[in-house]
């Protein structure tokens, strides 16, 4: 199991600041059963861990002599940086199931892009499961050595799933195929001119409604014309 160092955090705030351009990282660790306890990591470290346990396996926090099996929840991410720039720690109980999003990695090569110069494509990439924390696998595999045709197909039920975790998915679903490349290239095309009409279709029904606002707008009459529709009155010379 990885491991991974913190410190409780004791500078909250505006100092948090002084801390991430020492290379420091402003955490917290939460859990049904755990107050939350404010931390601080190393953010080389937390990246190396991250890289090998990801978001749905267990890890060792170390905090103080004290050992929590937690899980990297969430975390925030800077725009400009792209770096993580504060980190949440769930400690989960070990003997109820919780649910995770676990990637899938594919692996090996399809016959049917080798060989008959199709298009691999992979209609999911992650699976949400469900198991006890200490089961929750770090990543799925996707061998596609066994695509040699177009019409081969893996499903969820093809998959190799550890023991202990459920698919919340049809077990039916299809993961991933080899297409022809004139279908991929038609279905592309399709995509593009639905995509066009539907523009067309928007544009279309901007001018109808700005054509009924203009001819719900009464016309304004010029101020000439009101002037000659009205009665000329008599000058006091006129009335002497």
């Amino acid at each position: 199991m990885v491991t991974l160092s913190a410190k409780i955090r004791k500078e909250l705030g505006k100092k948090v600041k002084k801390a991430r351009k020492k290379g420091m990282i402003p955490a917290i660790l939460y859990g049904p059963k755990t107050e939350n306890i404010p931390l601080e990591i190393s953010l080389k470290e937390f990246e190396k861990v991250y890289q090998q346990a990801g978001e749905s396996s267990l890890i060792q926090l170390q905090v103080d002599k004290k050992n929590f099996l937690v899980l990297i929840h969430a975390f925030e991410i800077d725009l400009i940086s792209q770096k993580p720039i504060h980190i949440d720690f769930y400690q989960p109980k070990l003997d109820e199931e919780i649910t995770a999003t676990v990637p899938l990695v594919f692996e090996g090569e399809a016959p049917a892009v080798k060989e008959l110069g199709g298009t691999l494509v992979k209609n999911i990439h992650e699976l949400e499961v469900k198991a006890l924390p200490q089961n929750l696998p770090h990543e799925i595999r996707v061998d596609i050595s066994a695509l040699k045709t177009f019409e081969d197909a893996i499903t969820i039920k093809d998959l190799a799933i550890p023991q202990g975790v459920k698919i919340l998915k049809e077990p039916d679903e299809t993961v991933v195929f080899v297409a022809e490349l004139e279908k991929v290239e038609e279905e592309l095309a399709k995509a593009v001119e639905e995509k066009v009409e539907e523009v067309e279709k928007v544009e279309e029904k901007k001018e109808k409604e700005e054509m009924e606002e203009k001819e719900e707008v009464a016309p304004v009459e010029p101020a000439a014309a009101k002037e000659e529709g009205k009665p000329k009155q008599k000058s006091k010379e006129e009335n002497r």
